[in-house]
């Protein structure tokens, strides 16, 4: 879903074609290696937009002794669905990490709704943490468990708060940039 709101937001700028956009996201830092992203997986998602009806293809710029390339355009129903897309990001995971494409294209959506689905991960953490917690302090093992089993509690305490933090950290900035 990301590298589809990647286009769609692009699109929603400017009319462009696929290599275009894979060289924007390889300069100056290469996300496309990053992400893994080749050629063939970004004209799939170029396909699966068209088929969907969410853009569709300009014009076809010929060159001589160069490829073909095919200009896209959003269509209205892509201009509609792109905040939805970003929402819908943003409500299914709980993994910063796999938002940062929502972040850079925050300026398509209410950043209050998504100060508010933010807070409720930070919610939705806290709880998730005060339940291991309680599973953990309830868990008996003989001796040579006891270990491992200290240091899984610890991890797992210490990565959901750093979640937390984060997520908080995120929010301040959001909520510091909409006033």
């Amino acid at each position: 879903m990301s590298i589809q709101i990647y286009i769609l937001s692009k699109l929603i700028e400017e009319d462009n074609y696929p290599y275009k956009l894979k060289k924007e996201l390889s300069e100056p830092i290469p996300f496309d290696k990053m992400a893994n992203l080749t050629e063939s997986k970004l004209y799939y998602h170029f396909e699966s937009l068209t088929k969907q009806g969410l853009i569709e293809p300009l014009e076809v710029i010929k060159e001589e002794n160069r490829p073909d390339k095919q200009v896209f355009a959003i269509t209205d129903k892509g201009r509609e669905q792109l905040p939805e897309k970003i929402y819908q990001m943003f409500e299914k995971t709980n993994i910063l990490a796999e938002m940062i494409v929502g972040l850079m294209f925050l300026r398509h959506v209410e950043q209050s709704r998504i100060i508010r689905i933010l807070e409720e991960k930070v919610d939705y953490l806290r709880s998730k943490q005060s339940r291991y917690k309680e599973i953990y302090g309830q868990v008996r093992v003989d001796d040579n468990l006891q270990e491992m089993l200290e240091f899984s509690e610890s991890y797992l305490s210490d990565t959901i708060t750093k979640d937390i933090f984060w997520f908080e950290k995120l929010i301040g900035k959001l909520k510091n940039s909409c006033e």
